[in-house]
C-alpha cells in the first residue's frame, strides 16, 4: 500500500458523525494507522563500499511499506549480519509500530545482551521501524519525537592541517575535527614529539579565527598520561572539546584527567545505552557526549541519552562516520533534541553514481555549515535491493589499520 493510502481515511470518524459537521481536525490531515499492519520479513543487506561493508537491513510489512536501518562495525561486518539475522524470528508478525515495545524486548529478552554487535543489531532494526513509523504517518521522524527544537542543525567537518581548515571555510562550515599525528607508518614514536602536535593545532586555529570551532578526537590511542599532557599544551587553542582522550574502561582514572584538564571533554562513541552512559554522566566526567545512533541503541536511545545529558547540563555532539542512512537517523533526533549542538558530516562531497543509485538518490541538504532539518517521510532515504547487488558486501574482516607502540606492543586504535 503507498504510505499516502493512509491518509485517504477518516480519522475519528464516529466523533465526527456524532458532532454532526464538525470534526476534531480538517479533512485533508486526518489519517488512520492500519489496523493490522505486521511485519513479514526481515532481510540484511551488506555493500562493499571500496574500503568497508556498510551492513543495512530492510523490514518489509503486508501493507508493502518497507523501513531501512544501518548497524555495521568495522571489521566485523559478517558477524553482525548474523546478529541482525537473528532478530527476524523476534519480529516477523508482530506490529512494527510498537517501537518501544520492541527495543525491549530484543535488548531484554537475551540472557546475554549489551556490547558493540548485539546494540548494533538492535540499532539497526529499531531505526527500520520508526522509518515505517515515518512512512505510514507521511512525517519526518523528528516530527513524530516532539517536531523541530531548532531550524537548522550545526555541522563539523574533518580537517587535519591548516590548509584543511582553510578548505572547510571556503566550503561555508565553522567548525571542523582532527586527530592526533603521533604514529608513522602505524608506529606509536616514543617519546612523542607533543610540540610539533601543538604547533599544528596552533596553525589550524590561527587560519580558522577565533569564530572557527576546531574538535580533536584522540580516538583513544593516547594513554591518560599523553592525553593530559596535550590538553595542557592546547589551552591557547581553546578546542571545542576533546573527544575520546582514554578508554573509558576505569572511570577512577577519567576522573583524574577531566580534575586536572581546563577544556572540555567528550566521551561515547564507543559506549551503548543508557546504562552504558549514566555512571559517566552523573559523576560529571565530560562536557560532551557523542553517541553513536547505529550503535548506542538506535533513535530513541539517543534521544533518551540526550534527555539524561541535558539534565546533567551535558551537551550532545552525536558520532557518524558511515553512510547516508545512519547521518539521517543521526540528523533526526538532532533536530529534536536541544542540547544537541554539532553534528559530525563526513559527507560534504560529490557522490559516486553507485552511491546515488543504492540510495535512490541522497537528500541532505546543507549550506554555510548548517544542514536542513531532514524531510522525510521516515528517515527520507532508501536501499536500491538491486544497486546493492552489484556491490555485495565482503563480510571477512576489513580493518582499519593497525598500530603499535615501538617495542611491537599493540596500541589502542
Amino acid at each position: 500500500m503507498h504510505r499516502r493510502s493512509f491518509l485517504e481515511t477518516t480519522l475519528l470518524s464516529g466523533v465526527a458523525q456524532a458532532l454532526g459537521h464538525f470534526a476534531l481536525f480538517p479533512q485533508d490531515v486526518h489519517a488512520e494507522l492500519p489496523k493490522n499492519l505486521k511485519i513479514t520479513a526481515l532481510k540484511v543487506i551488506p555493500v562493499w563500499t571500496g574500503s568497508m561493508t556498510y551492513v543495512f537491513v530492510k523490514l518489509f510489512t503486508n501493507e508493502g511499506v518497507t523501513g531501512v536501518g544501518e548497524g555495521g562495525i568495522r571489521g566485523r561486518a559478517g558477524t553482525m549480519m548474523a546478529a541482525i539475522q537473528e532478530h527476524e524470528r523476534y519480529l516477523v508478525g508482530k506490529n512494527p509500530l510498537q517501537i518501544e515495545k520492541h527495543w525491549q524486548a530484543m535488548y531484554r529478552w537475551p540472557r546475554w545482551r549489551g556490547g558493540p554487535i548485539l546494540n548494533s543489531a538492535v540499532s539497526a532494526v529499531e531505526i527500520a521501524l520508526w522509518d515505517i513509523a515515518g512512512k505510514v504517518l507521511d512525517a519526518p521522524i523528528y516530527q513524530l519525537l516532539g517536531g523541530a527544537a531548532k531550524d537548522k542543525i550545526r555541522l563539523y567537518v574533518g580537517a587535519g592541517s591548516a590548509d584543511g581548515v582553510r578548505r572547510a571555510k571556503e566550503l561555508g562550515f565553522n567548525a571542523c575535527k582532527t586527530g592526533p599525528h603521533v604514529s608513522v607508518e602505524g608506529v606509536l614514536r616514543q617519546p612523542w614529539d607533543l610540540k610539533s602536535e601543538i604547533e599544528r593545532l596552533e596553525a589550524m586555529r590561527d587560519v580558522g579565527g577565533s569564530d572557527f570551532d576546531i574538535l580533536y578526537d584522540a580516538h583513544t590511542t593516547l594513554t591518560p598520561e599523553m592525553s593530559l599532557e596535550l590538553c595542557r599544551g592546547i589551552e591557547r587553542v581553546r578546542p571545542f572539546f576533546v573527544e575520546e582522550p582514554m578508554l573509558t574502561s576505569d572511570l577512577g582514572k577519567m576522573k583524574w584527567l577531566a580534575d586536572r584538564v581546563n577544556v572540555p571533554l567528550c566521551q561515547g562513541e564507543s559506549q551503548f545505552t543508557k546504562f552504558g552512559f549514566q555512571e559517566m554522566v552523573d559523576r560529571h566526567l565530560i562536557s560532551y557526549i557523542n553517541p553513536d545512533v547505529i550503535h548506542a541503541g538506535g533513535i530513541s536511545e539517543c534521544k533518551k541519552l540526550a534527555a539524561m545529558a541535558e539534565a546533567h547540563q551535558v551537551n550532545v555532539a552525536l558520532h557518524n562516520a558511515q553512510s547516508p542512512v545512519m547521518t539521517l537517523a543521526g540528523l533526526h533526533v538532532n533536530a529534536c533534541t536541544t542540547n544537541c549542538v554539532i553534528h559530525e558530516f563526513n559527507q560534504a562531497r560529490s557522490y559516486q553514481p553507485w552511491e546515488e543509485d543504492l540510495y535512490g538518490g541522497i537528500h541532505i541538504d546543507y549550506a554555510d555549515g548548517y544542514a536542513a532539518l531532514p524531510p522525510g517521510p521516515g528517515l527520507g532515504i532508501d536501499i536500491n535491493e538491486e544497486a546493492a547487488k552489484k556491490r555485495p558486501g565482503r563480510p571477512f574482516i576489513d580493518t582499519r589499520g593497525i598500530l603499535k607502540w615501538p617495542d611491537g606492543s599493540v596500541g589502542d586504535t
